[in-house]
C-alpha cells in the first residue's frame, strides 16, 4: 500500500473519524429504539472508515480513481 493521502486530507479524515465514533458510541446509549440503532450503525462504519484511512494514509477509493493528495517534490 503506498501512500496517497496528504497531511491535511489525513488530520481531516482522523478528527471527522473519531467525531463520527464518538458520537456514534454516545447515541447508542442515549437512543435505543431499532430505527435510529440502524443509523448509529452506519455513523459508526462511516466514522471507523475515515479514522482507519486516516491513520493508514491509504484510501482505496483514490486507488480506484487515480487521485492523490500528496504533494509532489
Amino acid at each position: 500500500m503506498q501512500v496517497n493521502e496528504g497531511k491535511t486530507d489525513r488530520i481531516i479524515r482522523v478528527a471527522l473519524g473519531t467525531i463520527l465514533t464518538v458520537l456514534a458510541i454516545v447515541f447508542y446509549f442515549v437512543l435505543s429504539s431499532p430505527i435510529n440503532l440502524v443509523l448509529l450503525i452506519i455513523l459508526l462504519i462511516v466514522g471507523l472508515i475515515s479514522l482507519i484511512t486516516g491513520i493508514t494514509g491509504y484510501c482505496g477509493l483514490y486507488t480506484v480513481f487515480k487521485i492523490s493528495t500528496v504533494k509532489q517534490e
